[in-house]
């Protein structure tokens, strides 16, 4: 057989990584765009009708499909016949690949790994290093699966150890239904079962990267235990009428997938890790003819989606005129079209805020009667004024809200996801208010930010806090000046409907 090169791989990584940052899968588009057609929720459907915009537009663009374009995780399958030419190590090579894609300089990608995670939390500038996988198979081809993990998805993997007479699908169900909206749904559950700890949640992100099969499943029944098990999910879930972003809806999850291994008797060790609407991943093999080659999906496989903002029934919003009595108009589940300025924060920037407020400091920016983005945006190109620029889960900020109304004087925030019961009764006691961007849609986001520029912490990289103007940014009332929150509200109101619709 002839050698793999080391050039190979790195160039196939890299070439990889860039070609999952605007592609999604082309079974995930088909399945996404059911779930739209199908969708009864105004809202939900609004919702996943800007995931399939935003998608079309970065397969047009080649531009990122979210800013968090992830941390690269790569399963490596090498055969034992198969011969590597390389004096380095299988991660060097793999790190030089990722090092490459998101320092590409006609689509930079946001790197958002940091060093000595209990330490310091430097960022690494580069995105690496990568999630590594080996293992030896039979054959003489490495095959390589390479997926961009978002961190909104990532941060609600969960595991536990089952009795063996316990339901599979009562813990995921129940889990899921705790799981809020920050892992960005309508997305992909996957599923690992047996083994150990460790190989429970290997087995469940390898699950993520097969192909989905959920509308043939249903139409042609269950094969086998395990695609029983993948139904009775798919259908529980989606009946938690939990919908697209949390807004509530008919769908949640597109697809259920599980991998499965061997266990001791005593023991069913189970392990949950969901992917969001910016589901990324994408299979090759090197055989030493060379690097792997991605061909573009057909773009007839995206529905044409037009949302029309110049509608009536979308309430357009002066950031730089706000006031109570034009907060305390906005009703949960309403959507606003924002232009003006607003400030971006997130994790770091809040932590520098409150810690300059209790030392009795000056903050570097005005808050008071402004709005605050949770966004860490993607960097630049060409005539761009900023990269893609999608929102963050916002239940990482929580513990900075309380103080940062009462001394700001801040009115509104934008993020994604649910807030936790404290910040509902700050947000209240302020009245304030608390709106979502579409998580999964940053690229089209970007298209609404007219100007944008950093004022403060330019240390922090991706997370300094930008000034920026926006013209008809689209957003949704998540919770209102009293405190009413679509996260409850929403899903309340569908649950069960999904299970009605199918039955």
């Amino acid at each position: 057989m002839p050698e793999v090169a080391e050039e190979d791989v790195i160039q196939s990584i890299a070439e990889a990584l860039q070609f999952i940052s605007y592609f999604h899968p082309a079974d995930f588009i088909r399945h996404l765009t059911r779930a739209y057609e199908g969708e009864e929720s105004a809202a939900a459907r609004q919702a996943i009708g800007q995931i399939l915009m935003n998608s079309r537009m970065c397969a047009l663009g080649r531009r990122p499909i979210c800013q968090d374009t992830g941390t690269a995780n790569i399963f490596a399958s090498i055969g034992v016949g198969a011969r590597l030419r390389t004096s380095r190590s299988l991660q060097a090579l793999v790190d030089e690949g990722v090092r490459r894609a998101y320092r590409d300089a006609d689509n930079p990608l946001r790197a958002s790994i940091v060093l000595d995670p209990l330490g310091a939390r430097k960022n690494s500038g580069d995105n690496t290093p990568a999630i590594l996988n080996t293992e030896l198979v039979e054959g003489e081809r490495i095959s390589f699966d390479v997926s961009a993990k978002g961190g909104g998805s990532e941060n609600k993997a969960r595991f536990t150890v089952l009795e063996p007479s316990e339901s599979v699908a009562d813990w995921v169900v129940s889990t899921v239904e705790k799981l809020g909206a920050g892992w960005c749904p309508p997305g992909v559950l996957g599923i690992g079962a047996g083994g150990s700890a460790d190989k429970a949640m290997l087995l469940a992100k390898q699950a993520l990267n097969e192909p989905l099969d959920m509308f043939e499943l249903r139409r042609r029944g269950p094969a086998s235990k395990v695609e029983q098990l993948r139904l009775e999910i798919y259908e529980r879930v989606n009946a938690l009428g939990i919908g697209a972003q949390g807004l509530g809806g008919l769908t949640t999850v597109l697809d259920v997938r599980i991998r499965t291994f061997p266990t001791h008797a005593a023991s069913l060790p189970v392990a949950l890790i969901p992917n969001c609407a910016a589901t990324r991943h994408v299979h090759f093999e090197l055989d030493g003819g060379g690097p792997a080659s991605f061909d573009p999906p057909d773009l007839a496989d995206w529905p044409e989606v037009v949302i029309d903002q110049s509608s009536s029934a979308f309430r357009r919003v002066d950031l730089d005129n706000l006031s109570q009595a034009e907060i305390a108009e906005w009703r949960p589940g309403e959507t606003l079209l924002l232009s003006g300025t607003l400030f971006t924060g997130r994790d770091a920037a809040h932590k520098k805020m409150v810690e300059t407020l209790r030392a009795g400091g000056t903050l570097p920016v005005d808050l008071n009667n402004r709005a605050i983005y949770y966004v860490g945006p993607v960097d630049p190109v060409g005539t761009e004024v900023i990269g893609p620029a999608g929102p963050t889960t916002s239940t990482r900020m929580d513990r900075f809200t309380e103080e940062l109304l009462a001394a700001t004087g801040l009115r509104v925030m934008i993020g994604k996801a649910e807030r936790g019961p404290a910040v509902i009764e700050a947000i209240a006691r302020h009245r304030a208010a608390y709106l979502i961007a579409v998580g999964g849609a940053a690229f089209l986001v970007s298209k609404a930010i007219r100007s944008s520029r950093v004022v403060a912490y330019p240390e922090l990289g991706m997370e300094a806090i930008h000034e920026m103007r926006v013209e008809d940014m689209p957003v949704t009332v998540a919770v209102s000046h009293d405190g009413q929150s679509i996260h409850q509200i929403g899903p309340a109101r569908w649950k069960g409907r999904a299970a009605l619709e199918t039955s």
